[in-house]
């Protein structure tokens, strides 16, 4: 992708700043769905600038600040979107296609890393929280919530396309309006559950709990054929 540090996200961030600085411009909770999917809509407009998943990355937003990290996030999910594109190819080379699958691969992990690291964030802020009576855990974390939301903002600008391309049928771009429509009431739902969430949390209502990532197949010490190679 061009962007050798996103495989190690935590350390790209922890030179001098502390990643409660990195969201120190952030005290309305209101704001976070808003501003999240705004950032999200610049960054997918920004790669299809180029329409090129070996575009490198160039984030408009300083290090210290939320929108960088959302940036970050959905042009990793940007690319992926395109990569799995591609890898649909009937006509693809089987070389290629395993390259782009290790590609695939790849950026899942980044994907999952940052996801991690924008809970961490949300674990700290509600650290001091007094937990009330009762209260009961989400079935997802706040950064699960923002991940849903990036793809959602990718589903929507992608159906838009389809809904006014002009050499398309028009009961081909009729259906794609239908689903365009059903997208952005989902965009609404979802947008106000996060703000909801992070109500909750902040209340005490609800609490996090955050699970870290089990994943097995890019662990050359748990996927048998990895490990089994290092014989």
């Amino acid at each position: 992708m061009g962007y050798s540090t996103i495989t190690k996200i935590s350390s790209f961030y922890s030179h001098d700043k502390s990643i409660k600085s990195i969201f120190v411009t952030l005290t309305n909770k209101d704001m976070f769905s808003k501003l999240a999917y705004s950032v999200f809509e610049q960054s997918i407009k920004d790669y299809h600038q180029f329409d090129n998943v070996d575009q490198p990355i160039n984030n408009p937003y300083p290090k210290d600040k939320f929108e960088h990290l959302l940036y970050l996030k959905n042009w990793i999910d940007t690319v992926q979107w395109h990569f799995e594109d591609i890898i649909r190819d009937p006509q693809i080379d089987p070389v290629a296609a395993l390259t782009l699958k290790r590609r695939i691969d790849a950026s899942n992990q980044e994907r999952t890393d940052m996801v991690e690291y924008i809970d961490s964030y949300f674990l700290q802020k509600y650290s001091d929280v007094k937990v009330k009576d009762g209260a009961k855990i989400n079935s997802e974390s706040p950064a699960w919530a923002f991940d849903r939301l990036s793809i959602l903002a990718l589903k929507i600008y992608h159906m838009q396309e389809e809904a006014t391309r002009a050499e398309a049928s028009q009961e081909h771009r009729d259906k794609c309006q239908e689903k365009l429509n059903i997208l952005l009431e989902q965009r609404t739902d979802l947008s106000t559950a996060i703000d909801d969430l992070l109500t909750d949390i902040e209340n005490g209502d609800k609490f996090m709990k955050v699970y870290k990532q089990m994943k097995m197949y890019n662990d050359d010490e748990l996927n048998p054929v990895l490990y089994q190679n290092k014989k």
